[in-house]
C-alpha cells in the first residue's frame, strides 16, 4: 500500500454517520416491525469446562427490513411504470427470492468525495420546519455559503436537523425532505449517491403534479438516473464541526438480489 495513503488514514478524523439500531428505533410504517434481535445461544448454555475448558460462546438471531436504520437503496428497490434502471422490465428479473439484476450485491463500494449541505445550519435553525421541502435554489445557496461545489462522482448528503430526533419516532417521521427540483439538481450535478438524515430523502406526502408520483426522487433517481439513495444518516457531529467536504466510505453488504442493505457510512477528514 502507498505509504502516503497509510499515513493519511492514520491521521484522519473519522465521523461515524450511522444511527444506532435497536428495537423501537424509528421505522417507516410500511417497513414495520422492522427490527428484532434476540440471543439464540447464551454463554451459560454452553458452559462445559470438562469439554471446552473455560471458553464459552454466544450468538443471536437478527431479523430486520433492508430499509430500516441507516441503509442504502439498490436500483431494484424502485420502478417507474414497472421499468427499473436501464429500462429493465420488473417481471423479467423479479422472483420470490429477489432480483436477478440490479440487486444490492451489484452496488460497488462507495469510496469517493462526500459533500455535506447543512441546510438547517445555513438557515440558522436547529431543524427545518416539519415536512418542509428543500428546493434546488436552497441547495445551491447553501453550497455557495459553505464555499463547496457538488461535482460528478460525489456523494451528496443533506442535513435537515431531524437526525437529532432519532430517539423520538413520532417527531422523526415529521422530517423535512428534498423536493423535486432539489432531486433533479442533484442528478444534474452527476452525483453517484445522495443521503439525508430522514427516513426517505423525499417527503412521503408530497406528490409530483406532473407525473402524479409520490416519493418523486425514488421514481427518478433510482430507476431513471441510477443514483443510489442513503437514508437515516447521523450528520450532527459532521455539521457541528463544519466538515463540508470529506472522504466518504460506504460499503453495502452483498445480499444477492436484495433491494437494500444496512450501511455504516464513514466520513474521513
Amino acid at each position: 500500500m502507498n505509504a502516503t495513503l497509510v499515513e493519511l488514514l492514520q491521521t484522519a478524523k473519522v465521523y461515524d454517520l450511522e444511527q444506532p439500531r435497536y428495537a423501537g428505533m424509528p421505522i417507516y410504517p410500511s417497513h414495520k416491525p422492522g427490527y428484532f434481535y434476540a440471543l439464540y445461544r447464551r454463554h451459560r448454555d454452553g458452559y462445559r469446562p470438562e469439554v471446552n475448558g473455560p471458553r464459552t460462546g454466544s450468538s443471536g438471531v437478527l431479523t430486520m427490513m433492508e430499509h430500516s436504520g441507516t441503509h442504502i437503496d439498490a436500483l431494484c428497490h424502485q420502478a417507474c411504470g414497472l421499468k427499473m434502471y436501464d429500462d429493465i422490465p420488473v417481471e423479467a428479473v423479479e422472483s420470490s427470492t429477489g432480483y436477478s439484476k440490479l440487486g444490492i450485491e451489484t452496488v460497488p463500494p462507495l469510496l469517493c468525495r462526500g459533500v455535506l449541505l447543512d441546510v438547517a445550519g445555513w438557515k440558522g435553525e436547529r431543524r427545518l420546519a416539519r415536512k418542509s421541502s428543500i428546493t434546488a435554489d436552497e441547495l445551491k445557496h447553501c453550497a455557495s455559503a459553505e464555499k463547496v461545489e457538488v461535482c460528478a462522482g460525489d456523494v451528496l448528503v443533506v442535513r435537515t436537523g431531524f437526525g437529532a430526533k432519532w430517539d423520538d419516532e413520532a417527531e422523526y417521521l415529521q422530517a423535512a425532505g428534498v423536493g423535486k427540483t432539489g432531486s433533479m439538481w442533484a442528478a444534474e450535478c452527476g452525483v453517484v449517491a445522495v443521503g439525508i438524515d430522514n427516513m426517505s430523502w423525499d417527503i412521503p406526502e408530497e406528490r409530483d403534479p406532473d407525473t402524479g408520483a409520490n416519493l418523486f426522487a425514488h421514481a427518478y433517481l433510482l430507476p431513471k438516473k441510477g443514483i443510489f439513495i442513503i437514508e437515516n444518516l447521523n450528520l450532527e457531529k459532521l455539521a457541528s464541526e463544519r466538515q463540508y467536504c470529506f472522504a466518504f466510505i460506504g460499503i453495502p453488504l452483498k445480499f444477492n438480489g436484495a433491494t437494500g442493505s444496512p450501511l455504516r457510512p464513514l466520513a474521513l477528514v
